[in-house]
């Protein structure tokens, strides 16, 4: 079994003499004798065979070798506070880890705002986001496989927070034969392909169904085959609005310009009270989602 030949103490110590300009300003900091600086450093020098500072005068300078094994040693050093840090934070009750799971055509601008503001506050809490359709997300609420679900609707039995309401409008490609006719009816959009975000499974509850339908897994996927001018999509507004400003995607328009609406409700899943990192993070979703 390898044996280190010096401590992380013995790393400090040599950091501190460089950092501090020699071995008697070291020690004041340290609170140590000066002769435990000297013979802690003396000892890493000699269990590695290299020396590491050279002392002219007072003062104690780095040597070639040094350089190159001070910047190392900082790594080394601050690797280890990091780690006790977590552990402390951990400690604390704080979670190492986040699942939020989110509906595919949901959009989620405010959640990404949320996010934002919570990776300078995480303390080392990882974030897993996923994607996934209305039956996925049934599947992780019903396992409690999330700490936060995004849905377009609402579930018996576990928290559910209303967030938003989101408006959904027709768009196709600008060389698509619809966008020719200066009113669109639904009997107008009956005969063409409608490309439908979902997962094949679960009922498209209240919404109309085009006769010729596609069912796209993803959003990447729907928009991409609408660029290429196939078949027309009911979509987030605030998705693509983009698109639709840089002329990629028109905006049908429909009679009594009608519109469809889903709404963005925040799924708690399990039955225990959210821990400090959640309840943080959940509080910048609702003031993300508030003032959108």
């Amino acid at each position: 079994m390898y044996r280190p030949k010096s401590t992380l103490e013995q790393w400090r110590i040599f950091q501190a003499v460089v950092d501090h300009g020699g071995y008697a300003q070291a020690a004041e900091i340290l609170n140590k004798s000066q002769s435990s600086l000297n013979h802690a450093v003396a000892k890493l020098q000699q269990g590695l065979g290299i020396a590491l500072l050279e002392v002219k005068g007072r003062k104690a300078y780095l040597t070639p070798e040094g350089e190159v094994f001070l910047r190392r040693s900082r790594q080394l050093t601050q690797g280890i506070e990091e780690l006790e840090l977590l552990a402390d934070v951990l400690a604390s009750g704080w979670e190492s880890l986040l699942r939020i799971v989110v509906e595919a055509s949901l959009p989620r601008q405010p959640l990404y705002q949320a996010l934002s503001d919570f990776s300078q506050r995480s303390r080392g809490c990882r974030i897993h986001l996923i994607e996934a359709q209305p039956a996925g997300c049934q599947a992780v609420i019903t396992k409690q496989a999330a700490d936060m679900v995004f849905a377009s609707q609402t579930y018996a039995g576990v928290t559910c927070l209303p967030l938003l309401t989101t408006v959904y409008v027709p768009v196709c490609a600008p060389e698509h034969p619809l966008t020719g006719l200066n009113e669109v009816t639904a009997y107008d959009l009956d005969s063409e392909l409608e490309l439908v975000l979902a997962e094949g499974k679960e009922a498209e509850q209240g919404w109309e169904r085009a006769k010729q339908r596609w069912v796209i897994n993803h959003l990447h996927d729907t928009l991409s085959l609408l660029r290429r001018g196939v078949g027309f999509a009911w979509l987030p507004l605030e998705v693509i609005t983009p698109l639709l400003e840089a002329r990629l995607l028109v905006r049908l328009p429909m009679a009594n310009q009608a519109l469809r609406k889903r709404f963005t409700h925040l799924i708690l899943p399990h039955a225990t009270p959210p821990g400090p990192a959640a309840s943080l993070l959940l509080t910048l979703i609702r003031q993300h989602y508030t003032a959108a």
